[in-house]
């Protein structure tokens, strides 16, 4: 998609509803603008994950979403404002999710998009970006180089960034399908005591936090002991860079939590699990075996949290699976090793 530099329209940036000032009515309006836009994904209930669970699991299951995860609802809603200011064309950096989504919402505008991903990235994310006919350029695994790569993009094509963690639209897109959630649950007739969801760059935890607040629904973060990125910052009182290492849950890999997702969710989070290795690997198992849904591994961290900790925060627990884009050989491989010695059972 190479073309000649332009110059930056910079009358295109957008700062979003009122920015740090986003609160509940933002994800009113949120659900308001993507009626029609994004699929109202069922809410899955499993008697053997409630028993492994010790409680009822209620699992919002987003990886049926467009896209294949509810990273379109943010995606939207951002893209829509920059292609109505009249933007050139749209850059992000991800760890994939994010950048399918915003290449579903730039094809629906018509706009040119640039996606940047790390070089490990999962062939089917690259794969579903290039479907939606954006490109992809590849930057180091760390989110230092992605974010280098996007400014140096910016710079080249005159585009405007849709960042994943500190655009407000993203993070009120986010936050309505926790929304969702807890009014299909109402609807069954329970409320739900928590909702648990995965801890990545923080614009599923922040927009969980909008749509909870005056309720009475506390707020559980889900992360890979290996990436332990709020943890640490809830230690640090502010997002820091952490050492991190490999995990299978590759869309939780940002080592550094976003700024405006931190100040959102910092006081409103109920508790931050850390969950191994093997734990994710294990709740995405008992999810296909038990459940029938194929998730990947970020939407298994938060599912495995649910499963260890979630009695400890109600009778009730919504779960956010926040994706399905997973690589088949890796779900096999999975399939095979608990086929031979099963411990998700």
């Amino acid at each position: 998609m190479a073309q000649a530099p332009v110059p930056r329209a910079s009358a295109v940036r957008v700062t979003g509803p009122a920015s740090a000032r986003l609160g509940p009515a933002d994800i009113d309006r949120a659900r308001e603008r993507l009626d029609g836009r994004v699929w109202r994904t069922p809410v899955v209930r499993c008697e053997q994950l409630d028993a492994l669970a010790g409680t009822r699991l209620w699992l919002k299951a987003e990886n049926l979403q467009r896209g294949g995860s509810f990273k379109v609802r943010g995606a939207l809603l951002a893209v829509e404002e920059l292609a109505a200011a009249g933007s050139l064309g749209v850059v992000a950096q991800s760890t994939g999710n994010h950048a399918i989504a915003v290449a579903l919402a730039a094809a629906g505008h018509g706009l040119r998009a640039v996606l940047v991903l790390p070089h490990d990235a999962p062939p089917v994310k690259v794969r579903r970006i290039r479907d939606a006919g954006a490109e992809v350029a590849f930057a180091g695994p760390g989110l230092a180089e992605r974010v280098a790569a996007v400014a140096r993009l910016r710079e080249q094509h005159g585009y405007d960034e849709v960042d994943p963690y500190q655009n407000p639209y993203v993070i009120a897109g986010q936050g309505t399908a926790t929304a969702e959630l807890l009014d299909q649950v109402a609807a069954e007739g329970h409320r739900l005591d928590a909702v648990v969801v995965p801890i990545g760059g923080g614009s599923a935890i922040a927009g969980a936090c909008l749509a909870t607040a005056g309720r009475h629904t506390a707020v559980v973060g889900a992360e890979p002991d290996a990436v332990p990125a709020f943890l640490a910052a809830l230690r640090a009182q502010r997002p820091v860079t952490v050492a991190a290492r490999h995990t299978i849950a590759d869309g939780l890999r940002p080592e550094e939590i976003g700024r405006l997702p931190f100040a959102l969710a910092r006081r409103r989070v109920r508790a931050v699990v850390g969950v191994p290795e093997e734990a994710i690997a294990e709740a995405l198992v008992a999810a296909l075996v038990h459940a029938r849904l194929v998730i990947e591994p970020a939407a298994a961290t938060a599912l495995a949290a649910a499963i260890s900790r979630g009695a400890e925060h109600g009778a009730d627990v919504g779960v956010l699976l926040s994706g399905g884009n997973v690589e088949p050989a890796l779900v096999a491989s999975l399939l095979a090793a608990w086929e031979s010695g099963p411990t998700a059972s």
